[in-house]
């Protein structure tokens, strides 16, 4: 039951739209106006009504956030790396909720130069991010990218890392993309679209000259492409990329002469997604081009065309090629298969090739930071729901395999009190959807647990099995945590990811459900104590699964939800929408409009009973717009016929990712957890 009797309720100004030959009404698209006060006193309504029925769980939410908060050492450093002459890293201090950028030259024995201190810049700002850093050729000029808001538009400004003097040049309204010329005084940048903020334009800074005057390389005219410029492992080119959901083409330029015409790889072809980078002679090509699940190829660099291609790894149907990392003598593949990752080692002679052995059920594993072309070592990273992140060197050679760090969890943490389990739940056309869960040792199959489910399921990106310090708190009193690989993703293949976009998006959200509904069969938990969360298109997830199914949970939170679809897919002119037509489909085609209005959860609230909601947004956030969830919540609260919690909590100084610093995101999540440990009956 709610704890006021008064929550707040969201002016009615219906708004009548036609499309496709048919009025649909938003009661709550003023919600839209940012800048009305009446807007803003609504959302500081909301989160007034969110902390007054909260209040009684003020302390558990505030020793929650210190537990978290406790188990991080707050005094570390990121392991260094090797880069031409120097080593660096990223480390912490006490109290401080910023990195500090550092390296040491020849040797970790010489002493620290401090590059930047994100501490010192943040102060007198609510919200700080350091986009991205990025040093010159030559290694004595520093780039970087800040944004003070959190709507991700940056400032690009340079410091001299032999003086440590901050330059002039300082250049707005910009994205976090930048990369050096090889030189040393020439930088590219990409620069977004002011009203949807796609990144659609490459420019060209000479160090000392005005930035007004900065050369437009490459513009990108497809407005459902976005465009972005990096430089290859080598060095020895620069890359624009332009790409989309189905396709992408590249331009390459000697990065040793910086004013010189890009040239194109290979022309765009609807449907062909690929990746480009260079060793020696030659460019790699990670492509999907006849390979559903991708395979590598390989071509001279003065001889780009398809018709020189040479394979390299084949196509496989039961294995997905995510990436590849090259060095002098040998090839390290990134592989996918029945849901977990893999690391393939190839010699280039010729000579035995063999995995990297992980030994758990269900875990998360990478290449990591690997510059350099010369060695046989390979960096490369590992976790598990019971194993904290964990950085090792593999001799590609003598398969010796050296622990450089692993995240230390302060508190007594000890990974054998805890157990991590792979299942798989049956969805109603068959197919099987794999299930990550963890839990602390001990637990009866009883259904007496309360267990929180997550998911994603959309643009193909993966959920894997890896460590949450923060979770240990729901875990240590006894709740079990899940993840759902349901069909968006791409857990199974790449046709895990074609049975869950478009017009088979369903497919995500009755995979979510056929989980839920597997784990209470199997008693792991009971409708009476279970609980969903996901973030984003993760929180359309749990729109539409809350429509479908509310009987099922006790509580769900929805973080960032993605959730008014067919409004948003409608309207060209804010971020995301014409990027992703083939990930929802064109609702200006009727087919997808009344599929896409099927199941968006704003659209589909009805009069019935739904479970307990958390749902948390920000003002600033430039990928889901704060008013889609508030419109929600202001539709749900008139609509609904039940009498449980339903909370808004809208960061008025963040964006999509939510506080920035090290810690203050933890005040987050022990919100969320306050709410799921109350529902509960768990006080302590």
């Amino acid at each position: 039951m709610e704890r006021t009797l008064n929550p707040p309720a969201a002016k009615i100004i219906p708004k009548r739209m036609e499309q496709h030959g048919h009025m649909r009404t938003d009661d709550y698209y003023w919600l839209r106006e940012r800048d009305n006060p009446d807007t803003v006193a609504y959302l500081e309504a909301e989160n007034a009504h969110t902390k007054e029925v909260m209040a009684h769980v003020q302390g558990l939410e505030d020793s929650l956030f210190e537990e978290i908060k406790g188990r991080i050492k707050q005094t570390d450093m990121s392991v260094p790396y090797r880069r031409d002459d120097y080593y660096y890293y990223t480390r912490f201090e006490e109290g401080q909720e910023y990195p500090l950028y550092a390296r040491k030259r020849e040797s970790l024995e010489n002493p620290e130069e401090l590059m930047l201190d994100v501490n010192a810049l943040a102060e007198g700002h609510e919200f700080f991010s350091v986009g991205r850093i990025a040093v010159s050729f030559g290694q004595d000029l520093l780039a970087y990218t800040e944004d003070t808001q959190g709507r991700r538009i940056y400032t690009i400004r340079f410091k001299d890392l032999a003086t440590g003097e901050t330059l002039p040049d300082v250049i707005p309204e910009v994205t976090s993309n930048i990369t050096w010329a090889n030189d040393d005084r020439t930088l590219f940048y990409a620069k977004q679209d002011p009203e949807t903020l796609r990144s659609c334009r490459i420019y060209r800074h000479v160090l000392g000259t005005d930035p007004a005057e900065d050369v437009l390389v490459y513009e990108e005219s497809d407005d459902t492409f976005s465009a972005h410029v990096f430089k290859t492992k080598s060095k020895r080119y620069l890359m624009i990329v332009s790409s989309q959901t189905l396709s992408s083409e590249y331009r390459y330029l000697d990065a040793g002469d910086p004013t010189g015409a890009f040239t194109v790889f290979v022309p765009r072809e609807r449907g062909h997604e690929h990746a480009v980078d260079h060793f020696e002679d030659r460019f790699f090509i990670h492509t999907n081009h006849e390979a559903q699940n991708f395979r590598l190829m390989s071509t001279p660099v003065d001889r780009t065309g398809r018709e020189h291609w040479k394979e390299v790894i084949p196509h496989r149907p039961d294995v997905l090629l995510e990436g590849f990392e090259v060095f002098r003598d040998h090839l390290v593949l990134e592989e996918r298969h029945e849901g977990l990752m893999r690391i393939r080692i190839i010699p280039w002679d010729g000579s035995a090739e063999h995995y990297l052995e992980f030994g758990e059920p269900a875990y998360a594993a990478g290449t990591s930071v690997n510059p350099e072309f010369d060695t046989t070592v390979l960096r490369y990273g590992y976790t598990s729901m019971t194993t904290p992140s964990s950085i090792y060197d593999y001799d590609m050679v003598t398969r010796e395999k050296t622990l450089l760090k692993q995240e230390e969890v302060l508190g007594g943490f000890d990974s054998g009190d805890y157990r991590t389990e792979r299942l798989h739940a049956t969805a109603g056309d068959g197919a099987r959807v794999p299930i990550s869960l963890v839990y602390r040792k001990g637990m009866e199959r009883d259904g007496r647990r309360p267990l929180l489910l997550y998911g994603y399921g959309s643009y193909g990106h993966s959920l894997d099995a890896g460590f949450g310090s923060a979770r240990l708190s729901l875990l240590d009193r006894g709740f079990v945590f899940a993840i759902a690989h349901v069909r968006g993703g791409e857990e199974m293949g790449r046709a895990w990811y074609e049975d869950g976009k478009l017009l088979r998006k369903k497919n995500t959200f009755t995979d979510f459900i056929a989980c839920a509904e597997h784990l209470v069969e199997q008693r792991y938990t009971s409708r009476e104590r279970l609980f969903a969360m996901g973030g984003s298109a993760g929180g359309l997830l749990m729109g539409a699964v809350l429509n479908l199914r509310p009987d099922l949970f006790k509580g769900v939170v929805a973080q960032v939800p993605f959730v008014d679809v067919v409004t948003t897919m409608l309207d060209p002119d804010i971020p995301l929408t014409t990027g992703e037509y083939d990930e929802w489909g064109n609702p200006n085609d009727k087919e997808f409009y009344d599929y896409i209005l099927s199941y968006s959860p704003y659209d589909n609230v009805a009069a019935k009973d739904y479970p307990h909601m958390l749902v948390t947004t920000g003002l600033h956030d430039s990928q889901v717009q704060y008013w889609e969830p508030a419109k929600w919540v202001a539709r749900l609260r008139a609509v609904k016929t039940d009498r449980n919690r339903l909370l808004l909590k809208t960061n008025m100084e963040a964006g999509h990712g939510g506080a920035s610093g090290r810690f203050k995101r933890y005040r987050e999540i022990a919100l969320e957890y306050a709410f799921l440990l109350d529902l509960v009956g768990i006080s302590e």
